[in-house]
């Protein structure tokens, strides 16, 4: 039976892999909160495994819930990166990709730009060599070794779900961090109004 220890334990857990994956803008409010309360009413009493599991899936569904809902955002973006040396490493390259305004302006114009994929990899410690990264977009292997693989155009990046695969060859870790694209609404739901 999961106590109160567990109850803290599972949230920060489920918060590391969903929420704090989530990366719109770059920018954190002050306001962004996560609670979780518990007053035992119902009766149930799962173990402190089915509790993690169950707040993981909760607060997942709730940081995908916020991602569709983000301003002016026309695509919601995936980017898994595997194989690097820590899941730290892994976290620093999704995380760079997802705060790209390059990058993002290039999904939001449809533009598969794995090059911008790979400048932004470059921005990081992680450990990785930059002769041999692969990249792929929705499931395109559009980079092998660092250069050009499978044709870009082969990739429809009309549909609101887009993903991105990186490939570090580095070790067994991966992550995946989610963000959305940069488009004109964003950037008028931003400027419209005087603070």
């Amino acid at each position: 039976m999961a106590g109160a220890g567990d109850l803290d334990t599972a949230l920060r857990a489920a918060t590391r892999v969903s929420f704090d994956r989530l990366d719109s803008d770059g920018c954190m409010s002050t306001n962004d909160t996560v609670t979780v309360m518990a007053s035992g009413a119902s009766g149930v009493q799962p173990t402190a495994d089915e509790l993690a599991d169950a707040l993981t899936e909760a607060c997942t569904s709730l940081a995908m819930q916020l991602l569709a809902d983000a301003e002016g955002a026309d695509h919601e973006i995936t980017i898994t990166t595997l194989n690097a040396a820590t899941e730290d490493d892994a976290v620093e390259v999704g995380r760079s990709v997802a705060r790209s305004n390059l990058f993002k302006a290039a999904i939001f114009g449809n533009d598969p730009n794995w090059g911008r994929v790979l400048a932004s990899i470059g921005t990081t410690a992680a450990a990785f060599d930059p002769a041999d990264l692969d990249v792929a977009i929705n499931d395109v292997w559009v980079c092998r070794g660092s250069a050009p693989a499978e044709d870009p155009a082969a990739i429809d990046l009309k549909p609101r779900q887009v993903t991105v695969t990186i490939d570090l060859k580095a070790g067994p870790a991966r992550a995946t961090v989610w963000t959305n694209d940069l488009t004109h609404a964003y950037v008028h739901e931003n400027s419209a109004y005087s603070s």
